[in-house]
C-alpha cells in the first residue's frame, strides 16, 4: 500500500511522527510524508521535525499562511498532482488544521482512502473552524481512528459504520512518553531561573480568545494578578503577538515583571516546562491532553472542548474566558490542590503500532 501521510502544522508534528516510525517495520506499507507547509517557521515546523526525529518530507507544498479559504484552496490545488502522480492508495491525516480538510478532500474526491487520526472529537461549536475541519473530515473517511471514548459515541450519532471506527488510543501521548527523557535533560528551567512548581504556564492562539480586544485586555490582566503570586510563562504565537500589539497591550505587559513573554518553545523546552508548572493556562486542545499525563493541573481557557476525557479522568477544568472565574480557579489550585487524575484508556504509547496494524489489514 502506498501511503501518503500529511502534516501541515505545529499540532501535527507530534501526531505524525510516531506513525511515521511505525509504519518502518509494517511489510506491505510504503509510507510517503508530505508537508504542506502550513506552519514554516523554525520554531514552528523545522525545530519540530529535528527534535521529533520526524523523517524529512517527501514532499513540501510550501502553501505558507493565507485566510482559511487561500489556504485551504491552495493546499488542494497543489497536493492533488501529488496524489495523482504518486498512485497512492490512500492518504492519511491527522488532526483537524486545514491541512487535514485539505488533504482529505482531495483524496475522497480521486476515490483514494482516507484515514482520519484523532477522529471523531466535537466540541458541539460551529464557531470553531477546526469544529468543521473534524465534522467534514470524519464525514469522507474511510478508517476512523479514535482516541477517547466520547469519538465513539460521536461518530455513532452521524451515523459513521462501526465497521470504519477503530478505538486505538492517543498518539499525542506516544511521542509524550517516547519524548519524556530527553525532556528532561532540557535546561529550560535553568535558562528562565524557574523552580519546579513554582510557576505558571500561559498558551493562546484560537481567535475567541486573542481576535477581540476585550476579551484579551481581561485574560492579560488576570496574568498580570496571577504573575504577583508567582512568575507566568508566555511562549507566545506569532498571531498572538500580533493581536496584543494592535489591541495597544505592550504597555501593559511591561507594566508586569513576572509575566514574561517568550518566543514559541521547541517541544522538548516545552514538555519540560509544562511538566514541572504549578499550573497551566490554555485555550490549546492538545495540552488538555498532555497535563492530564503530567498530572498537572489545567486551566483550559474556553467553554467547551472536544476533549471530555480530560475532565472526567484528568487534571482539566474548563473556566472560559472569563477574567473572574480564571482567577478563582487558579486561586483553588493554590489553596486545594486537585485530586489525582487516572490516565485514560488505552493511553499507553501504542497507539500508532495499533494504527498501522489496522491499516495493514484494510482492504477497500
Amino acid at each position: 500500500m502506498r501511503l501518503i501521510n500529511v502534516c501541515g502544522a505545529r499540532p501535527n508534528f507530534m501526531k505524525i511522527a510516531p506513525l511515521m516510525r511505525a509504519f518502518e517495520g509494517v511489510p506491505g506499507i510504503e509510507p510517503i510524508l508530505v508537508h504542506t507547509g502550513q506552519h514554516y517557521d523554525r520554531q514552528m515546523s523545522r525545530l519540530f521535525f529535528e527534535e521529533l526525529r520526524i523523517p524529512e518530507p517527501d514532499i513540501n507544498l510550501e502553501v505558507g499562511s493565507g485566510s482559511h479559504a487561500q489556504q485551504t484552496g491552495l493546499i488542494m490545488q497543489r497536493f492533488e498532482p501529488v496524489v495523482a502522480e504518486s498512485k497512492a492508495d490512500a492518504v492519511l491525516v491527522v488532526g483537524d488544521v486545514n491541512s487535514t480538510i485539505a488533504c482529505a478532500l482531495v483524496a475522497a474526491k480521486l476515490g483514494v482512502g482516507v484515514f482520519h487520526v484523532e477522529a471523531g472529537l466535537r466540541s458541539f461549536d460551529r464557531t470553531m473552524p477546526e469544529e468543521i475541519n473534524r465534522v467534514l473530515t470524519d464525514a469522507i473517511s474511510d478508517l476512523l481512528f479514535v482516541s477517547e471514548p466520547s469519538g465513539i459515541e460521536n461518530l455513532r450519532k452521524e451515523g459513521v459504520a462501526d465497521g470504519k471506527v477503530h478505538f486505538v488510543g492517543n498518539v499525542m501521548i506516544d511521542t509524550l512518553e517516547r519524548s519524556r527523557e530527553q525532556a528532561e535533560r532540557s535546561a529550560i528551567l535553568e535558562d528562565l531561573s524557574l523552580s519546579a512548581g513554582g510557576y505558571a504556564v500561559v498558551t493562546m492562539h484560537r481567535p475567541a480568545s486573542v481576535d477581540r480586544p476585550d476579551v484579551l485586555r481581561g485574560l492579560i490582566e488576570a496574568f498580570g494578578e496571577i504573575q504577583r503570586d508567582m512568575p507566568v510563562i508566555f511562549p507566545i504565537h506569532p498571531r498572538t503577538r500580533k493581536q496584543m500589539a494592535e489591541a495597544g497591550l505592550d504597555g501593559m505587559t511591561a507594566g508586569m515583571p513576572r509575566l514574561r513573554l517568550l518566543d514559541p518553545l521547541g517541544y522538548l523546552d516545552f514538555l519540560k516546562l509544562t511538566a514541572h508548572a504549578a499550573v497551566v493556562m490554555t485555550d490549546s486542545g492538545g495540552i488538555q491532553e498532555e497535563t492530564t499525563i503530567l498530572g498537572v493541573p489545567c486551566l483550559t481557557l474556553r467553554e467547551n472542548t472536544e476533549r471530555p476525557v480530560t475532565l472526567t479522568q484528568g487534571t482539566n477544568r474548563l473556566v472560559g474566558m472569563d477574567p473572574v472565574r480564571l482567577l478563582e480557579a487558579y486561586r483553588g489550585i493554590r489553596n486545594h490542590p486537585p485530586k489525582a487524575c487516572h490516565r485514560p484508556d488505552k493511553w499507553d504509547g501504542q497507539a500508532a503500532q495499533r494504527i498501522a496494524g489496522i491499516i495493514a489489514d484494510w482492504r477497500r
